[in-house]
Formats: structure tokens, sequence, C-alpha cells
């Protein structure tokens, strides 16, 4: 690709020997000036593949002051995880790089853009509140990056994100990085961007191919009860339990952690200080379970993660395929397993639509998942009397004509 030097022994110690499909297909259209939509899943390499660019086109300056690169992203935990990628590929360059975010003191975070920076990686509310103080200026701004587009505007950024694009300098060069290309997020870009090419790196199966997919049929009040057995199943090398309020991850994780070692829980309404501690402990692999929201779900990016369950079914079936999407990094096998209980048969059939992909039914043996079991071939359950066979089941199974019908 051309690449300097300097580059090329980061990348060399980094052990990046072979660019992925994103890398390959963004990193020369986004060192040409392009302005970039590329739809990639997250795992597949796409931070290096718009950090690299930007690296390589920084304009060489004798005194840093106002930043050349801004990089959005939505949670705190994604942008800790891109400063640290953007910090390992710049070894050998004399680049300043920070991250801004909430829960942390502002006052520091002035400081670092008081003394200069090239590159900035932060939230939309932080880099707003900097921006409306004076500390943070747009003027030399070259480069902006949109991580993970979609999220940020599922969590009401919107707003932000638009006042941040409105200051920066006409003549950028903008990349938008999303799971999911919704209508919203090509308004976004229509509005914001010079004529962007779209660029399509995410597999044509949103359920990845080496992830092995299944779900439970199960009563709530069973549903914990189901978990610890999983796990003692499974034995999991490391899992994340996504449930849907910060509520139900306090609860579950006081309980696993009467069960099990290595439990601990994140959510939106821990302090900084103790997501950051959580947040080490689980990428050094002291932690081995970690119980979470769908809010932090995205800003977890660990190799080592094998297991996804999904505790609680996900509200949208986007959710579904970024939960899932925390294993089986960097084609890596992973595994993932989703509670459903009896009222939740239509969520899961709109969550194997949106992947075009049947999950299979799984169950532990010896352990009753419902209170009243399905009567099984030949045999009543509750009254112990021979019924007559079932007709055979169609080919495609009840589920997937369900799905045929609604396509």
């Amino acid at each position: 690709m051309g690449f300097s030097k300097v580059l090329l022994a980061a990348l060399h110690e980094a052990d990046y020997l072979d660019p992925t499909p994103i890398q390959a297909g963004l990193i020369p259209r986004a060192m040409k000036g392009t302005d970039l939509m590329g739809q990639a899943q997250t795992g597949t390499g796409k931070t290096a593949a718009f950090c690299i660019p930007i690296l390589e086109r920084l304009e060489a300056r004798a005194h840093a002051s106002s930043p050349q690169a801004l990089i959005l992203a939505p949670t705190r935990e994604l942008a800790v995880q891109v400063r640290d990628e953007c910090v390992k590929l710049a070894a050998g360059r004399e680049i300043r790089i920070v991250a801004v975010y909430g829960g942390k003191p502002i006052r520091q975070q002035i400081e670092h853009l008081r003394r200069g920076v090239e590159i900035v990686i932060g939230t939309p509310g932080r880099v707003l509140d900097l921006m409306g103080r004076g500390s943070l200026l747009f003027g030399d701004i070259h480069f902006v990056v949109l991580d993970e587009a979609d999220r940020m505007l599922d969590i009401g950024f919107r707003p932000d994100i638009e006042k941040i694009l409105r200051r920066c300098p006409q003549s950028r060069q903008t990349l938008l990085l999303s799971a999911t290309l919704p209508p919203p997020v090509k308004r976004l870009a229509k509005r914001y961007m010079r004529d962007p090419e779209t660029v399509d790196f995410s597999a044509k199966d949103l359920a990845v191919e080496t992830i092995e997919q299944s779900y439970f049929t199960v009563d709530p009040e069973r549903k914990f009860d189901l978990l610890a057995k999983l796990i003692e199943r499974e034995n999991p090398r490391q899992a994340i339990v996504f449930c849907r309020t910060k509520r139900g991850t306090d609860k579950v994780c006081r309980r696993l952690s009467e069960k099990f070692k290595g439990v601990d829980t994140i959510h939106g309404d821990l302090q900084q200080r103790a997501r950051d501690r959580v947040m080490r402990s689980f990428r050094n692999g002291k932690t081995k379970v970690l119980v979470a929201t769908d809010v932090v779900g995205r800003g977890i990016d660990v190799s080592s993660i094998s297991h996804i369950i999904n505790y609680d079914i996900p509200q949208f079936c986007d959710d579904y395929v970024h939960r899932v999407g925390r294993t089986g990094r960097m084609g890596r096998e992973g595994v993932a397993f989703t509670f459903v209980t009896p009222e939740e048969g239509n969520e899961l059939t709109r969550i194997e639509m949106r992947i075009d992909r049947l999950l299979k039914r799984d169950e532990v043996p010896g352990f009753v998942a419902l209170a009243k079991p399905q009567p099984t071939e030949g045999f009543d359950t509750e009254n112990g009397e021979p019924i007559e066979p079932p007709p055979p089941k169609p080919v495609f199974g009840r589920r997937s004509h369900r799905i045929r019908r609604a396509l």
C-alpha cells in the first residue's frame, strides 16, 4: 500500500502482517482523500482501517496546537479502545493523541488540549462541552471519523453530532463507519459529507459464520437457574451476559457471584473509575463472566470472548447482531445463546428474519426450563398416557414457515 517506513515498523511491532478485507478495501480509498461511508461489523479491523490513513496523512508541525483529526465514538469504552489502537499504530512518531469523555475530570482533558494534540477521540457530549468552553478548536481539522454511527444515533447523539460537524471545516475528509446503514445514518451522510463513496464490507450473512447460535425456551422465573447450568456446562473462556436493564445486570451479577468466581458487571450508572476497573479486569482475563447492558456492549472488544449469552432477548434486531458480534472476533469461533420466554416467540422470529438464519433449539439435560413442557412424541408428560404421534414436521420447520410468509 506504499506505507512509510515508520508505519511499517509499527505494523510489524503490532503483529499486523496481512490486512483484513475492510483494511484492504478502505485504506487505499481513504488515502486519496475521498469521503467514505463504510458498512462493517465490529471485530473486522475497522479501527486500524481509519487510523492508518489519518496517521499517514497528518501534516508535520513543529509544535502541536489545535487537532487535525477528530474521531467520534458512542461510548467511553470505545473511545479509550480507539485511542489505544491509534497510540499503538503511531509508534515512532511524535504525535499526541487524547481521548475525551464524560466521567473523568474535564480540567485534565482541557490541560491536554492546551498543550497541543494532533488527534482527539471522544464521545459527542464531552466534545461538545469542550467546544463550548473554547478548549477544543476545529479550525485545523482535516479528518473527521464517525465510528459506530448507527449506535450514536440510536442513543440520541444526533443533535450533538450535527453541531460538531457544522463547526468543522467543509474541506475536511469525513469517514463514517457503521455496522448498519439505516435511513437516519444515510440522511446524516448526505447532509454532511461530500459525495461519499459507499463501501460495504459487512458479511452477506449478518450472523457471522464462525458463531454457533442457539436458543433456549425458558420460563422467566427459571432463567437464572438455566444461566448457572449453562455456564457450568460450557465453562467459557470468557463470556458476556447481556441484560436489558441496569437493575437486571446488578441482580444477575450478584447472584452469579455467589456461585462462580470472576464475575463482574458494567452499565451506564457506574462511575467512570469503576467502569475502567471492570474493563481492565476483563481485558486481562481476571473477570471471566461480564454482565452488561447494550449501552456499553459496543465498547467491549476483547478477542478472548468465547460465549455470548442473551439473558434478556434484545429489544431490537440490530442489537442482537451487535451483541453476538462481541464473540467470533477477527474470524475466531464463538458461541451465542439466547433465552426466549414462551411469550417472546415473535421477537425470536424477527431476529431470525433479520439474520436470515434459524437458531437451533438447545436444552440442558435434566434441567426443566418450562413449568409445562411440550408433550414429547407418543407420550403425555402430564398424564403419563400414550398419545397419537403428531404429523410429520414440514421440512422448513414451523418458525421457518412464519418467516417465509412474512417475507
